[in-house]
Protein backbone atom coordinates (compact mmCIF):
# COMPACT_ATOMS: atom_id res chain seq x y z
CA UNK A 1 0.00 0.00 0.00
CA UNK A 2 1.32 3.44 -0.99
CA UNK A 3 2.07 5.86 1.87
CA UNK A 4 0.81 9.19 0.63
CA UNK A 5 1.50 12.47 2.41
CA UNK A 6 -2.00 13.56 3.37
CA UNK A 7 -2.67 17.26 2.90
CA UNK A 8 -5.37 19.68 3.95
CA UNK A 9 -5.30 22.62 1.53
CA UNK A 10 -6.58 26.08 2.52
CA UNK A 11 -7.01 28.76 -0.15
CA UNK A 12 -9.57 30.83 -2.02
CA UNK A 13 -8.65 32.77 -5.23
CA UNK A 14 -7.28 31.55 -8.55
CA UNK A 15 -3.70 31.98 -7.31
CA UNK A 16 -4.47 29.33 -4.66
CA UNK A 17 -6.40 27.12 -7.10
CA UNK A 18 -3.38 26.88 -9.41
CA UNK A 19 -1.26 25.57 -6.51
CA UNK A 20 -3.96 23.05 -5.60
CA UNK A 21 -4.16 21.91 -9.24
CA UNK A 22 -0.39 21.36 -9.25
CA UNK A 23 -0.57 19.21 -6.10
CA UNK A 24 -3.46 17.18 -7.52
CA UNK A 25 -1.31 16.32 -10.54
CA UNK A 26 1.42 14.79 -8.34
CA UNK A 27 -0.58 11.61 -7.85
CA UNK A 28 2.17 9.33 -6.57
CA UNK A 29 3.13 11.40 -3.51
CA UNK A 30 0.33 13.52 -2.15
CA UNK A 31 -3.32 13.04 -1.31
CA UNK A 32 -5.55 16.06 -0.70
CA UNK A 33 -7.92 14.85 2.03
CA UNK A 34 -9.76 18.11 2.61
CA UNK A 35 -10.06 21.70 1.41
CA UNK A 36 -10.76 24.80 3.46
CA UNK A 37 -11.95 27.81 1.49
CA UNK A 38 -13.89 31.00 2.11
CA UNK A 39 -17.67 31.19 1.85
CA UNK A 40 -19.38 31.77 -1.49
CA UNK A 41 -20.13 35.44 -2.18
CA UNK A 42 -22.61 37.38 -4.32
CA UNK A 43 -20.96 38.67 -7.49
CA UNK A 44 -21.78 41.26 -10.14
CA UNK A 45 -24.87 43.38 -10.63
CA UNK A 46 -27.25 40.49 -10.22
CA UNK A 47 -25.57 39.49 -6.92
CA UNK A 48 -25.52 35.88 -8.05
CA UNK A 49 -23.81 33.54 -5.57
CA UNK A 50 -20.58 32.31 -7.17
CA UNK A 51 -18.21 29.60 -5.95
CA UNK A 52 -14.56 30.62 -5.68
CA UNK A 53 -11.86 28.97 -7.88
CA UNK A 54 -10.57 26.66 -5.12
CA UNK A 55 -14.06 25.35 -4.35
CA UNK A 56 -14.77 24.74 -8.04
CA UNK A 57 -11.56 22.74 -8.44
CA UNK A 58 -12.02 20.77 -5.20
CA UNK A 59 -15.60 19.89 -6.15
CA UNK A 60 -14.45 18.65 -9.54
CA UNK A 61 -11.83 16.45 -7.82
CA UNK A 62 -14.38 15.14 -5.27
CA UNK A 63 -12.41 16.49 -2.31
CA UNK A 64 -14.33 17.19 0.93
CA UNK A 65 -14.82 20.96 1.30
CA UNK A 66 -15.40 23.11 4.37
CA UNK A 67 -16.24 26.82 4.15
CA UNK A 68 -16.11 28.21 7.69
CA UNK A 69 -16.83 31.83 8.53
CA UNK A 70 -14.38 31.54 11.44
CA UNK A 71 -11.78 28.93 12.41
CA UNK A 72 -12.33 28.99 16.18
CA UNK A 73 -15.20 26.53 16.63
CA UNK A 74 -14.88 22.94 17.88
CA UNK A 75 -16.71 21.68 14.78
CA UNK A 76 -13.96 23.02 12.52
CA UNK A 77 -11.24 21.52 14.67
CA UNK A 78 -12.96 18.12 14.74
CA UNK A 79 -13.50 18.13 10.96
CA UNK A 80 -9.78 18.79 10.45
CA UNK A 81 -8.68 16.20 13.04
CA UNK A 82 -10.86 13.54 11.45
CA UNK A 83 -9.03 13.94 8.14
CA UNK A 84 -5.79 12.72 9.82
CA UNK A 85 -3.68 14.92 7.52
CA UNK A 86 0.10 15.09 7.85
CA UNK A 87 0.40 18.72 6.82
CA UNK A 88 -1.66 21.79 5.96
CA UNK A 89 -0.79 24.01 2.99
CA UNK A 90 -2.17 27.54 2.96
CA UNK A 91 -2.21 29.78 -0.13
CA UNK A 92 -4.13 33.08 0.01
CA UNK A 93 -6.82 31.62 2.26
CA UNK A 94 -8.18 34.80 3.84
CA UNK A 95 -8.94 33.61 7.39
CA UNK A 96 -6.72 33.66 10.48
CA UNK A 97 -5.83 30.10 11.51
CA UNK A 98 -5.49 29.67 15.30
CA UNK A 99 -2.60 27.89 17.01
CA UNK A 100 -4.65 24.88 18.12
CA UNK A 101 -5.37 24.08 14.45
CA UNK A 102 -1.80 24.71 13.29
CA UNK A 103 -0.63 22.25 15.94
CA UNK A 104 -2.84 19.40 14.66
CA UNK A 105 -0.50 18.49 11.80
CA UNK A 106 2.58 16.30 12.50
CA UNK A 107 4.56 18.02 9.71
CA UNK A 108 3.24 21.47 10.56
CA UNK A 109 1.55 24.01 8.31
CA UNK A 110 3.12 25.73 5.29
CA UNK A 111 2.16 29.06 3.76
CA UNK A 112 2.98 30.09 0.18
CA UNK A 113 3.30 33.89 0.17
CA UNK A 114 3.76 36.19 -2.82
CA UNK A 115 6.57 38.39 -1.54
CA UNK A 116 10.13 38.26 -0.27
CA UNK A 117 9.31 38.09 3.43
CA UNK A 118 9.64 39.87 5.78
CA UNK A 119 8.83 42.58 3.20
CA UNK A 120 5.11 42.85 2.48
CA UNK A 121 3.42 40.62 5.00
CA UNK A 122 -0.34 40.65 4.59
CA UNK A 123 -3.10 40.52 1.99
CA UNK A 124 -1.81 42.53 -0.99
CA UNK A 125 1.95 42.01 -1.45
CA UNK A 126 1.90 42.25 -5.25
CA UNK A 127 0.05 45.57 -5.36
CA UNK A 128 2.13 47.09 -2.54
CA UNK A 129 5.38 46.01 -4.24
CA UNK A 130 4.41 47.88 -7.42
CA UNK A 131 3.19 50.94 -5.51
CA UNK A 132 6.48 51.13 -3.61
CA UNK A 133 8.51 50.92 -6.83
CA UNK A 134 10.20 47.68 -5.75
CA UNK A 135 12.59 46.17 -8.27
CA UNK A 136 11.84 42.57 -7.27
CA UNK A 137 9.23 40.38 -5.65
CA UNK A 138 9.18 36.62 -5.08
CA UNK A 139 7.72 33.55 -3.45
CA UNK A 140 8.40 32.69 0.18
CA UNK A 141 7.42 29.37 1.75
CA UNK A 142 7.14 29.65 5.52
CA UNK A 143 6.38 27.34 8.43
CA UNK A 144 3.27 28.96 9.84
CA UNK A 145 2.97 30.38 13.34
CA UNK A 146 0.21 32.47 14.91
CA UNK A 147 1.38 35.78 13.40
CA UNK A 148 0.48 37.16 9.98
CA UNK A 149 3.21 35.83 7.65
CA UNK A 150 5.76 35.86 10.49
CA UNK A 151 6.85 32.19 10.44
CA UNK A 152 10.30 30.79 9.75
CA UNK A 153 11.41 30.80 6.10
CA UNK A 154 11.91 27.39 4.47
CA UNK A 155 12.44 28.50 0.87
CA UNK A 156 12.55 31.75 -1.08
CA UNK A 157 12.83 32.53 -4.77
CA UNK A 158 13.20 35.96 -6.40
CA UNK A 159 11.35 37.45 -9.38
CA UNK A 160 12.25 40.79 -11.06
CA UNK A 161 9.56 43.45 -11.46
CA UNK A 162 9.76 44.87 -14.99
CA UNK A 163 8.88 48.46 -15.83
CA UNK A 164 5.44 47.65 -17.37
CA UNK A 165 4.42 44.84 -15.01
CA UNK A 166 0.86 45.05 -13.71
CA UNK A 167 -0.46 43.08 -10.74
CA UNK A 168 -1.98 40.62 -13.21
CA UNK A 169 1.35 40.09 -14.99
CA UNK A 170 3.23 39.68 -11.71
CA UNK A 171 0.70 37.16 -10.45
CA UNK A 172 1.25 35.08 -13.59
CA UNK A 173 5.02 35.30 -13.09
CA UNK A 174 4.68 34.15 -9.48
CA UNK A 175 2.42 31.30 -10.57
CA UNK A 176 5.32 29.97 -12.64
CA UNK A 177 7.45 29.91 -9.48
CA UNK A 178 5.10 29.13 -6.59
CA UNK A 179 3.92 25.56 -7.28
CA UNK A 180 7.45 24.30 -8.04
CA UNK A 181 8.81 26.10 -4.97
CA UNK A 182 6.12 24.40 -2.89
CA UNK A 183 6.97 20.92 -4.21
CA UNK A 184 10.68 21.57 -3.66
CA UNK A 185 9.98 22.57 -0.04
CA UNK A 186 7.78 19.52 0.55
CA UNK A 187 10.58 17.29 -0.76
CA UNK A 188 13.03 18.94 1.67
CA UNK A 189 10.64 18.38 4.57
CA UNK A 190 10.01 14.74 3.69
CA UNK A 191 13.74 14.03 3.30
CA UNK A 192 14.59 15.82 6.56
CA UNK A 193 16.80 18.33 4.72
CA UNK A 194 14.67 21.43 5.31
CA UNK A 195 16.37 24.32 7.10
CA UNK A 196 14.37 27.01 8.85
CA UNK A 197 15.50 30.63 8.91
CA UNK A 198 14.03 33.21 11.28
CA UNK A 199 12.61 36.36 9.71
CA UNK A 200 14.24 39.65 10.66
CA UNK A 201 11.20 41.46 12.04
CA UNK A 202 13.07 44.81 11.90
CA UNK A 203 12.72 44.73 8.10
CA UNK A 204 9.02 43.80 8.07
CA UNK A 205 6.52 45.87 6.09
CA UNK A 206 2.76 45.30 5.92
CA UNK A 207 0.76 44.96 2.69
CA UNK A 208 -2.71 46.07 3.69
CA UNK A 209 -5.70 45.00 1.63
CA UNK A 210 -6.47 47.12 -1.45
CA UNK A 211 -9.72 49.11 -1.37
CA UNK A 212 -11.73 50.60 -4.25
CA UNK A 213 -11.22 54.09 -2.82
CA UNK A 214 -7.47 53.87 -3.44
CA UNK A 215 -8.08 53.62 -7.19
CA UNK A 216 -9.40 57.20 -7.50
CA UNK A 217 -6.50 59.12 -9.06
CA UNK A 218 -5.01 62.00 -7.10
CA UNK A 219 -3.43 64.23 -9.74
CA UNK A 220 -1.36 65.97 -7.04
CA UNK A 221 0.78 62.83 -6.80
CA UNK A 222 3.81 62.55 -9.07
CA UNK A 223 3.39 61.07 -12.56
CA UNK A 224 5.64 58.22 -11.47
CA UNK A 225 3.41 57.38 -8.49
CA UNK A 226 0.18 57.61 -10.52
CA UNK A 227 1.65 55.30 -13.17
CA UNK A 228 2.51 52.80 -10.42
CA UNK A 229 -1.08 53.03 -9.14
CA UNK A 230 -2.39 52.24 -12.63
CA UNK A 231 -0.22 49.11 -12.83
CA UNK A 232 -0.83 48.05 -9.22
CA UNK A 233 -4.63 48.30 -9.50
CA UNK A 234 -4.82 46.32 -12.76
CA UNK A 235 -6.85 44.03 -12.96
CA UNK A 236 -8.68 45.31 -9.81
CA UNK A 237 -10.00 47.81 -8.86
CA UNK A 238 -8.58 49.77 -11.88
CA UNK A 239 -7.42 53.37 -11.45
CA UNK A 240 -10.04 55.93 -12.47
CA UNK A 241 -11.03 59.59 -12.51
CA UNK A 242 -14.40 61.33 -12.77
CA UNK A 243 -15.12 63.60 -15.76
CA UNK A 244 -18.48 65.29 -16.33
CA UNK A 245 -19.98 62.94 -13.74
CA UNK A 246 -18.72 59.87 -15.61
CA UNK A 247 -16.23 57.34 -14.30
CA UNK A 248 -13.26 56.84 -16.65
CA UNK A 249 -10.86 53.96 -16.00
CA UNK A 250 -7.21 54.10 -17.02
CA UNK A 251 -5.73 50.77 -18.13
CA UNK A 252 -2.35 51.95 -19.37
CA UNK A 253 -0.20 55.06 -19.12
CA UNK A 254 3.41 56.19 -19.19
CA UNK A 255 5.54 58.87 -17.58
CA UNK A 256 7.03 61.16 -20.22
CA UNK A 257 8.54 63.85 -18.01
CA UNK A 258 9.59 63.20 -14.42
CA UNK A 259 10.70 66.64 -13.30
CA UNK A 260 8.45 69.36 -14.74
CA UNK A 261 6.21 71.14 -12.20
CA UNK A 262 2.84 72.45 -13.39
CA UNK A 263 -0.61 72.88 -11.85
CA UNK A 264 -1.81 69.24 -11.39
CA UNK A 265 -4.62 67.70 -13.44
CA UNK A 266 -4.47 69.96 -16.53
CA UNK A 267 -4.86 68.44 -20.01
CA UNK A 268 -1.73 69.52 -21.89
CA UNK A 269 -2.47 67.74 -25.17
CA UNK A 270 -4.91 65.19 -26.53
CA UNK A 271 -4.08 63.33 -29.74
CA UNK A 272 -3.48 59.85 -31.13
CA UNK A 273 -0.26 59.52 -29.07
CA UNK A 274 -2.18 59.88 -25.80
CA UNK A 275 -3.73 62.32 -23.35
CA UNK A 276 -0.96 64.22 -21.60
CA UNK A 277 -1.86 65.43 -18.11
CA UNK A 278 0.14 67.47 -15.62
CA UNK A 279 0.62 65.99 -12.15
CA UNK A 280 2.21 67.04 -8.86
CA UNK A 281 5.53 66.29 -10.51
CA UNK A 282 5.95 65.36 -14.15
CA UNK A 283 3.57 64.55 -17.01
CA UNK A 284 1.45 61.41 -17.36
CA UNK A 285 0.53 60.20 -20.84
CA UNK A 286 -2.70 58.16 -20.80
CA UNK A 287 -2.72 55.38 -23.41
CA UNK A 288 -5.80 53.18 -22.77
CA UNK A 289 -9.10 54.18 -21.18
CA UNK A 290 -12.57 52.79 -20.58
CA UNK A 291 -15.90 54.49 -19.92
CA UNK A 292 -18.32 52.74 -17.57
CA UNK A 293 -19.91 49.66 -19.17
CA UNK A 294 -17.97 50.16 -22.41
CA UNK A 295 -14.97 48.38 -23.86
CA UNK A 296 -11.34 49.31 -23.28
CA UNK A 297 -10.04 51.59 -26.05
CA UNK A 298 -6.71 53.04 -27.03
CA UNK A 299 -6.76 56.82 -26.62
CA UNK A 300 -6.37 57.07 -30.40
CA UNK A 301 -9.63 55.13 -30.95
CA UNK A 302 -11.43 56.99 -28.16
CA UNK A 303 -10.51 60.41 -29.55
CA UNK A 304 -11.65 59.40 -33.06
CA UNK A 305 -15.16 58.94 -31.63
CA UNK A 306 -15.02 61.69 -28.97
CA UNK A 307 -12.65 64.31 -30.38
CA UNK A 308 -13.92 67.16 -28.13
CA UNK A 309 -14.08 65.15 -24.91
CA UNK A 310 -10.65 66.15 -23.56
CA UNK A 311 -10.12 69.90 -24.03
CA UNK A 312 -6.54 71.15 -23.86
CA UNK A 313 -6.00 73.59 -20.99
CA UNK A 314 -8.96 72.28 -18.95
CA UNK A 315 -8.90 70.20 -15.77
CA UNK A 316 -9.16 66.49 -16.55
CA UNK A 317 -11.51 65.90 -13.61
Amino acid sequence: MHNYIKIIFAGTPDFAAQHLKFLLNVKNKYQIVGVLTKSDKPYGRGKKIISNPVKILAKKANIPILQPITMITDDIQNWIKNKKADIMIVVAYGLIIPENILNIFPMGSLNVHGSLLPRWRGAAPIQRSILAGDKEIGITIIKMDTGIDTGDILHQINCPIEIKDTSEILQQKLLKLGPNALLYTLDLLISGKAKQKKQNHNFATYAKKVTKNEALINWALSAKQIERCIRAFNPWPISYFIKNGKLIKIWDAEVINHEINLLPGIILSSDKTGIKVSTGKGILNILKIQEANKRILSVCDFINNNHKYFTVGKQIS
